[in-house]
């Protein structure tokens, strides 16, 4: 059971994760959480930084879309329209059938999938019980609130345990 609370991969924040790394490891799909992983929950909309990421994503022939557990898809739609993306609303990570879905609807087997996520609970969790490639990245715009500083203090030695940490390497 510990093993799949363990993230493959840490990295600082989404930009360290590359078209070069993803392709290097056969993903061809890569879905993403959206709050804390690519934006803090108070930014509505994305940045420069993020259309860029996405672009060379896209670019470099990379499908990506927003795999969120958001009960109201207002937030997320708003958020994925300007980037011109798909997403798979009320996921239920740490469940498997948003994984599921969002592979079959872009045609991608686990083995060319991988998931960027914040949460082991949630992301790292139904990442690894789906068999797709975990990419954790510490939360976008930090902890915010009592629980979630605690949380993420908890997830330290789950993220050193990874195969793979790359935090403050660059």
């Amino acid at each position: 059971m510990l093993r799949l609370l363990c993230p493959q991969w840490v990295f600082d924040n989404y930009e360290a994760v590359t078209p070069e790394f993803l392709k290097e490891h056969g993903v061809k799909l890569l879905l993403s959480d959206l709050d804390f992983t690519l934006a803090p929950k108070s930014q509505s909309e994305p940045d420069e930084s993020l259309t860029r990421w996405i672009g060379a994503l896209k670019e470099a022939g990379i499908e990506f879309a927003i795999l969120s557990n958001n009960r109201s898809s207002v937030r997320v739609e708003k958020f994925c329209k300007p980037l011109g993306i798909g997403y798979v609303g009320h996921a239920g990570k740490p469940g498997t059938r948003g994984f599921r879905e969002a592979m079959a609807r872009y045609g991608a087997r686990a083995e060319e999938t991988a998931m960027l996520g914040d949460k082991l609970l949630t992301d790292t969790l139904g990442a690894r019980r789906s068999g797709v490639l975990m990419l954790m990245v510490e939360p976008r715009g930090g902890a915010v609130g009592a629980w979630n500083h605690v949380l993420h203090a908890l997830q330290q030695p789950f993220k050193a345990a990874s195969a793979h940490d790359e935090r403050k390497k660059g």
